[in-house]
């Protein structure tokens, strides 16, 4: 049998995907800035990305109002956030795309200037990250020590996932994909570096792995398990991450993963970790798709710095069952196409990934013909 390539059909749960060019979830801080839902601005960026059963992960949405961490970045917690956000699937769906939504929280990752109430942020332990980050007046500030949730308030949290992943549903997604990569709130609970709780969710990997697959079951709860992914940063950096050895705690998670029979588990590769804001290609690190793929049996979705070259090669080593582009994709909204037609991509413009409106977002061209 010969070697699936990108353009290979491949089912991801109930759906059959045409190609194998994913359009990853990417932050573009350009919600409404009163009501942080999705506007027209969105749904033509979106549209413009869909294609014929091409899947598009649509961007992190906090779950609930504690969860945010940057401005006008879009939710999934309130009746305007939900008919926002039907205005980008419908986009999607008349392309004929397939649109799933990246649940968030972004816990420490965050500053009580975006906070209800002014308070701190919260987190597994009380330890800060390292470093500064942008108040929502857009100054310079150092990050904040956040407060350690409560046992009690855990529940409470799951919760907020299980009404976002309903909230998705009305919204007109076609699945859901938790977030639990790039130290957010439940990567921050996974790590010992950020988790030193003495709980039933922290210590042992078991504990610590508790809160991610909490969320995932109750989102599974609502979706049922063949429309629910995971996303994953095993050797990631980003927001001050880093288990000192990934391989334990990660290998525990993914067999756990293995039972509910998820759409996709999704990694963030480590050359690739903070690349949002900078230029980065960690070199001499370990591809997290090459190392998991034995433990992981189901579809295997990788994204982190791939050309047209590489995500054909690691398609065809049966190590990924499909690449996520997210620089690449900001920058050709027709992408798989130009894959397809092997016709070079148009350069991305950094200065633009986050805010402002049109310029860098709806403004990039399709190929000529």
């Amino acid at each position: 049998m010969p070697s699936p390539s990108l353009f290979t059909p491949l089912q991801i749960g109930p759906y059959t995907l045409s190609h194998r060019v994913v359009m990853a979830p990417l932050t573009r801080m350009r919600a409404d800035r009163d009501s942080l839902a999705a506007r027209p601005l969105n749904a033509e960026y979106y549209g413009q990305r869909a294609s014929e059963g091409g899947l598009i992960i649509a961007e992190a949405s906090q779950v609930m109002p504690e969860g945010r961490g940057n401005p006008d970045t879009p939710g999934i917690h309130s009746e305007q956030q939900v008919a926002g956000w039907k205005q980008v699937t419908d986009a999607a769906h008349a392309k004929g795309g397939v649109i799933f939504l990246q649940l968030w929280h972004v816990g420490r990752a965050s500053h009580s200037s975006f906070q209800p109430g002014g308070v701190l942020p919260v987190s597994a332990s009380a330890i800060a990250i390292s470093g500064t980050t942008r108040s929502a007046d857009g100054a310079t500030v150092p990050y904040e020590v956040p407060r350690a949730l409560e046992t009690a308030e855990i529940a409470a949290v799951i919760e907020a996932y299980r009404q976002g992943a309903r909230n998705a549903m009305a919204a007109g997604f076609d699945g859901v994909e938790v977030h639990g990569a790039n130290g957010y709130l439940l990567e921050q609970f996974l790590q010992s570096r950020s988790n030193q709780r003495t709980d039933r969710y922290g210590g042992s990997i078991e504990n610590r792995a508790r809160l991610l697959l909490e969320v995932t079951q109750a989102v599974i709860d609502v979706w049922g398990a063949d429309r629910v992914a995971v996303r994953l940063s095993p050797y990631g950096v980003a927001n001050d991450t880093g288990e000192a050895d990934p391989m334990p705690l990660y290998t525990y998670v993914i067999e756990e993963l293995k039972t509910p029979g998820l759409a996709y588990l999704h990694f963030v590769e480590p050359r690739s970790s903070g690349s949002g804001r900078a230029e980065v290609n960690h070199t001499n690190v370990p591809a997290a798709f090459e190392l998991f793929r034995p433990f992981w049996p189901g579809v295997l979705i990788t994204a982190g710095g791939f050309d047209a070259a590489s995500a054909e090669a690691a398609v065809e080593s049966g190590n990924a069952d499909a690449i996520a582009f997210g620089r690449a994709f900001i920058a050709n909204p027709d992408l798989p196409e130009r894959i397809r037609r092997q016709v070079a991509f148009t350069p991305y413009n950094r200065a633009t990934f986050y805010g402002g409106d049109v310029a860098g977002y709806t403004d990039y061209p399709f190929m000529a013909g």
